[in-house]
C-alpha cells in the first residue's frame, strides 16, 4: 500500500483541498450576480461541498433581497410617501 502512495503521491491532493471561506463568499456572490467564471465553477464542484454553497447562498439572498427593500423604503420615504 506504501508503494500506491509513493508513486502516486498527488491523487488525493484535489479533494483533500477545501476552499477557504473568502472564495466560498466570492464564488456565492459572483454565481449570485451571474457573473461566475467556468473556472471557478469547475473548483466550486472539485473543492466545495455542497451544504456549505446552499447555506451561502440563502443568506446571499437573504441579504440581497433585505438591501432591495431598504433601498425602497429609503427612496419611498425620501419621496414623502
Amino acid at each position: 500500500m506504501q508503494d500506491n502512495q509513493r508513486q502516486n503521491p498527488g491523487d488525493g491532493d484535489s479533494k483533500d483541498k477545501r476552499m477557504n471561506p473568502l472564495q466560498v463568499i466570492g464564488s456565492v456572490f459572483a454565481a449570485g450576480l451571474g457573473v461566475q467564471s467556468s473556472k471557478n465553477r469547475e473548483r466550486d464542484f472539485k473543492q466545495g461541498r455542497a451544504g456549505v454553497f446552499i447555506a451561502a447562498g440563502i443568506v446571499f439572498t437573504l441579504l440581497f433581497i433585505g438591501t432591495v427593500v431598504t433601498v425602497v423604503r429609503l427612496v419611498l420615504k425620501s419621496a414623502g410617501n
